[in-house]
C-alpha cells in the first residue's frame, strides 16, 4: 500500500529569508537555474544556493529500490579550538568525549544503543516510580542506590540531553547517592537553588553550563561553585558561554577558582576588569572570550608564559589598533591555539596583518581566521610554510583555501568552502556559531545538489548544527535544504535509523518553530516524502500527523497541500487506532478537507497525483477509525464517492473507493447508511464482477459486510438475497485465494471478520472472509497466522471446520487455511494455542 514517492525536479537558485525583513517567508523568490553550475569558485566568494521545488508525481514505484552506490564516506572531524588543542599537548580534556549525547562517534549510529544508556534512559523515564518525594516535591533515589562517578556523570548528562533536568529531578543529585566529578548541563532550566542544592556540594572538577536558562545566570554559577572551597581551589574546567549576566554585575570572583585551566565565557557580559580578574589564575591555559565586552588584551599578558589557547572570536567592542593587539600577541610566544575569527561585515583586517608577521607565535598549531577579509592563498601559505607544525586552519568566509597546496599538505585540517572536506571540517568546528553554520551550510547544499552518496557521517553534523540553533531561521533553513539533499530518493535507505530518527524529529521541531516560512516547510514537508522515514523511522508519529494535517487544511500552496496529504497517509498507516481517535479536532477537519479534495477533482475530471494520495489518505485514516467513517458521511462523502465512480473507471481509483467503503461498511453503525444508496448497491454490483481481481475483492467485501446483519434490510430482503448469489458466484469464479493482487492488501487486525466467521446462515458471507484471510495468511504467514492466534480468530476457523452442518465449499476452505497453519507453525516450530484438530 506504499504508492507516493515521486521524483523531483531540481531548480538551482536558494534565496534564504530574512527573519527580520521578512516576517512571512514571501521573500523567497526561486530564480534562474545556472547559478550554481560549479562546485568551486576562483575567487572563493559564497554562493546563492537553489531553492527546492515541490515534487511532481510519477507512477508507482517499487517497496524496497536498490540503494544507490556509495561513494568513500567523510567521517566527521574531531573537535578543535582551545580544549582540545590543550589537551592534545597533555593538558585536561574538556570536549565531551566522542560517545556523550552531544558529539557521538560516527559509528555509533549505525550500531544498537549500549546496554549503560539503554538502563540510564528506562531509569530516567521511569524516575517518578523509583524515586521517593521529599516534603517540598522534590525526588530523592532510594536510600540504597550508589553511583560511581562515571555512571553519575553520564546519568546527569542524558538527563539534560532530554530535557529532563529541572529542579525537581535534579534534587536526585543531591547527597552522597552519586558522585559527581564532570557536570554537563547544557541548556538546561534550572534555578540558583536547585543548581546548589544538587551540584555544589560534589567534588567537581568540570562544569559546562553553556547556554543554561537565564533562570540560572552566570554570576549565581560562580556564586555557587565558590561556596565550596575544595572546588574553587579544583575545578579545572568552567564553560558558561551563552549564560545570561545581569546588568552592571561582574565576574570578578572567577579569579578566585585557583585551580582553572580551561574557562569559557563567550557571548556573555566580561569586562576588562574580569578579564584582568581571570589573567592572575595560576593554572590558566584555555581561555575563549568570544563575542564579549572586552575592549583591551592588554590583560593578557600577566598569563603570557602559562596561556597555550586563546579564543577570541568576533571581539566586536575592541578598540585597540591592530599594531597594538599583534604587540600582545606577539608576548604569548607559548601559544598554540589562536583563534581570531570574524564576522566579514566587520571588514576586520587583522588577520591579514598578522599573516605578513615572521616573528610571532613560532609555536602554533591552530589558527583560526575565518571571516576575515583580504586574506589570499599565497599569503595563508607563506605563514603556513614558515610554521610547519600547523595542523589546523578556519578559512570559512575568506577567499582562501581553494589552492592544491590545502589538499597535498599533510596532515593539515582545514575549516573552509572549498570542498566537502572543509565543509566538515567547518561544521565539526563552529557547530555552536550560527554565522559559520549557516555560511558552512550554504556550502554543503550547493555540493550536495546532485549527490550520489551516502554520507551519513554529513547527515549528523546537520542534525548537530540544526540541534544547536533551533531558533536561528538561516540555519534551519538551509539545513532543511541540506538534509534533502542527502535523504532524497534512496539515499535515506543507507542511513543509519538513529540518525533518521534524530533529523526527523529536529525538522518537525523546525516546522513548529517556523510556521509561516513556506519554503522551510516545503523543505521539510519535501524530506518527509520518503517510505523509509514514514514507514521504518521511529519519531512521534502522532505528534507528527498533528502538525501535517493541520499543513494540509491550510490550504496555502497545493504543491505543499498534496505532499502534506501523501504523509498523512503514511503516517495514518502506523497509528494505532487508539492514537487515530486522539485526533478529534484534526480529524474533523482533515477529513473534511480531503472530501473537498476529492469533490474538486471529480468536478474537474481530474485523476491526477493529489487525487489518488487524497483518496489513499481517506482510505488509510478510516481504518479501524469509526470517528472517521462518521466524519466522512457527515461531510456528503458518500454522495462525493458515488460521483467518483460514475466519473473515473480506472481499476487503481475504483479500489481505493471501494477500500474506502469497506472501512465504512465494517462500522455497523453506519451500514444503513450505505445500504439506503441504491445507486451505491448498483455499482458495487457492477464492480463485483470486475475482472480485475483486487476490484473484485473489495467489492464482495463491502457486500459481505453490508449483507452480513439482516436487519438492514428487513423490507429488502429480495434486494440482499440477490446480492448475496452474486456474491456467492463471483467467489466460485475466482482464481486461489494464493492469488497475487496488484497490491498487497493489509490488515490492521482480523476484528471485523469475526462477525462473518462466525455467520453461519450467510455462507457466502463466510467464504469471502475465509478467502481473504487465507489470501493474507499465505501472503504474510509470520503476521497474519500470529493474529489469527491472539484474537481469537483461529478458533472460529476450527468451529467452521468441525461443524458438520456448514457449507462444504466453507468448510473446505476452513480446512486449507488450518493445513497452511499447521505448516506454517510445525516449520518454525511455534504450537498454536487453540486446541483444535487439524
Amino acid at each position: 500500500m506504499v504508492h507516493f514517492l515521486h521524483p523531483l525536479l531540481w531548480p538551482r537558485v536558494l534565496v534564504l529569508p530574512d527573519a527580520q525583513e521578512d516576517a512571512r517567508g514571501r521573500g523567497v523568490v526561486q530564480v534562474s537555474g545556472r547559478a550554481a553550475s560549479s562546485s568551486r569558485r576562483a575567487a572563493g566568494r559564497p554562493r546563492r544556493l537553489p531553492e527546492l521545488a515541490s515534487r511532481p508525481g510519477r507512477a508507482p514505484c517499487s517497496p524496497r529500490p536498490p540503494p544507490p552506490t556509495t561513494a568513500r564516506e567523510f567521517e566527521p572531524l574531531p573537535p578543535r579550538g582551545p580544549a582540545a588543542w590543550t589537551a592534545a599537548r597533555g593538558s585536561p580534556q574538556t570536549v565531551p568525549p566522542s560517545s556523550s549525547p552531544q558529539n557521538p562517534a560516527p559509528w555509533e549510529e549505525a550500531s544498537p544503543y549500549s546496554l549503560v544508556n539503554i538502563c540510564l534512559d528506562i531509569l530516567i523515564a521511569n524516575l517518578e516510580q523509583w524515586c521517593s518525594k521529599r516534603p517540598d516535591g522534590t525526588l530523592c533515589l532510594p536510600e540504597l542506590w550508589r553511583f560511581p562517578h562515571e555512571i553519575a556523570d553520564q546519568f546527569l548528562e542524558r538527563m539534560a540531553w532530554q530535557g529532563k533536568l529541572t529542579d525537581r529531578t535534579a534534587s536526585i543529585f543531591q547527597g552522597k547517592r552519586t558522585n559527581l566529578k564532570r557536570i554537563r548541563i547544557q541548556r538546561s532550566r534550572l534555578s540558583a537553588a536547585a543548581f546548589t542544592k544538587a551540584f555544589c556540594h560534589h567534588k567537581l572538577l568540570e562544569v559546562d553550563a553553556t547556554s543554561v536558562d537565564s533562570e540560572l545566570p552566570a554570576a549565581d554559577i560562580v556564586h555557587a561553585l565558590q561556596s565550596s572551597a575544595w572546588i574553587q581551589n579544583n575545578l579545572q574546567c568552567l564553560l558558561i558561554d551563552s549564560t545570561s549576566v545581569p546588568q552592571n554585575s561582574r565576574l570578578l570572583a572567577l579569579g578566585r577558582f585557583t585551580g582553572i585551566r580551561t574557562l569559557n565565557v563567550a557571548n556573555v557580559s566580561f569586562w576588562n576588569e574580569d578579564l584582568a580578574s581571570v589573567s592572575q589564575l595560576p593554572h590558566l591555559e584555555s581561555l575563549d572570550i568570544s563575542n564579549t565586552l572586552v575592549t583591551n588584551i592588554s590583560a593578557l599578558l600577566a598569563c603570557k608564559d602559562r596561556l597555550r589557547s586563546l579564543t577570541m572570536h568576533y571581539l566586536k567592542c575592541l578598540t585597540m589598533a591592530n599594531r597594538q593587539i599583534l604587540a600582545v600577541l606577539r608576548q604569548l610566544k607559548r601559544l598554540l591555539h589562536l583563534d581570531i575569527s570574524d564576522h566579514r561585515q566587520l571588514r576586520s583586517d587583522l588577520a591579514c596583518l598578522l599573516l605578513q608577521q615572521e616573528d610571532i607565535l613560532p609555536s602554533l598549531v591552530s589558527l583560526d581566521i575565518s571571516g576575515g577579509i583580504d586574506i589570499t592563498d599565497e599569503a595563508v601559505e607563506s605563514f603556513l610554510q614558515q610554521r610547519p607544525e600547523i595542523q589546523f586552519v578556519g578559512l570559512l568566509s575568506t577567499d582562501a583555501g581553494y589552492s592544491d597546496f590545502f589538499v597535498s599538505k599533510q596532515g593539515l585540517k582545514v575549516a573552509g568552502g572549498a570542498n566537502m572536506s572543509q565543509i566538515s571540517e567547518a561544521l565539526s568546528q563552529y557547530r555552536n556559531r550560527p554565522c559559520f553554520v549557516k555560511e558552512a551550510l550554504y556550502r554543503l547544499f550547493t555540493e550536495t545538489i546532485s549527490l550520489s552518496a551516502i554520507l551519513p557521517a554529513i547527515l549528523k553534523l546537520v542534525a548537530i548544527g540544526m540541534r544547536n540553533h533551533p531558533q536561528d531561521l538561516p540555519v534551519q533553513f538551509t539545513a532543511s535544504a541540506c538534509v534533502l539533499n542527502l535523504t532524497r530518493q534512496g539515499l535515506a535507505r543507507g542511513m543509519p535509523i538513529r540518525l533518521l530518527s534524530e533529523v526527523t524529529c529536529l525538522l518537525f521541531r523546525a516546522m513548529k518553530n517556523f510556521p509561516y516560512y513556506q519554503q522551510l516547510q516545503k523543505n521539510c514537508l519535501l524530506s518527509l516524502t520518503s517510505s523509509r522515514i514514514l514507514m521504518d523511522v521511529p519519531f512521534d508519529r502522532l505528534d507528527a500527523a498533528k502538525l501535517v494535517m493541520r499543513w494540509l487544511c491550510r490550504r496555502e500552496n497545493p504543491k505543499m497541500q498534496t505532499m502534506a496529504v501523501s504523509i498523512t497517509s503514511f503516517i495514518a498507516l502506523k497509528l494505532s487506532p487508539e492514537e487515530t481517535e486522539q485526533l478529534q479536532e484534526e480529524l474533523i477537519m482533515t477529513v473534511k478537507e480531503l472530501v473537498t479534495i476529492v469533490r474538486q477533482k471529480t468536478a474537474e475530471n481530474l485523476d491526477d497525483v493529489t487525487f489518488l494520495f487524497t483518496l489513499k489518505a481517506l482510505w488509510n485514516l478510516t481504518d479501524e477509525c469509526p470517528s472517521a467513517c462518521k466524519y466522512f458521511i457527515e461531510n456528503e462523502g458518500l454522495a462525493v464517492i458515488i460521483q467518483v465512480l460514475e466519473t473515473f473507471s480506472v481499476s487503481v481509483i475504483q479500489s481505493r473507493v471501494l477500500g474506502l467503503l469497506n472501512n465504512i461498511a465494517e462500522v455497523r453503525g453506519l451500514s444503513p447508511k450505505l445500504v439506503s444508496q441504491e445507486d451505491l448497491l448498483r455499482h458495487l454490483v457492477s464492480l463485483l464482477r470486475s475482472t480485475n481481481i483486487e476490484v473484485s475483492y473489495f467489492a464482495a467485501g463491502v457486500i459481505a459486510h453490508l449483507t452480513c446483519d439482516k436487519q438492514h434490510w428487513l423490507s429488502r430482503g429480495l434486494q440482499r438475497s440477490d446480492l448475496l448469489q452474486n456474491l456467492r458466484v463471483t467467489i466460485e469464479n475466482w482464481p486461489s485465494s494464493r492469488c497475487k493482487m496488484s497490491a498487497l492488501v493489509t490488515y490492521r487486525s482480523f476484528k471485523a471478520f469475526s462477525p462473518l466467521l462466525g455467520n453461519f446462515s450467510q455462507p457466502e458471507v463466510q467464504l469471502w472472509a475465509l478467502w481473504a484471510v487465507h489470501h493474507v495468511c499465505s501472503k504474510n504467514p509470520s503476521k497474519y497466522c500470529q493474529l489469527l492466534v491472539e484474537e481469537g480468530g483461529l478458533q472460529l476457523v476450527c468451529d467452521i471446520q468441525e461443524r458438520g452442518q456448514a457449507n462444504a465449499q466453507v468448510r473446505q476452505m476452513a480446512a486449507s487455511i488450518l493445513e497452511d497453519f499447521r505448516m506454517y507453525f510445525t516449520s518454525y516450530q511455534r504450537p498454536p494455542q487453540p486446541q483444535c484438530s487439524f
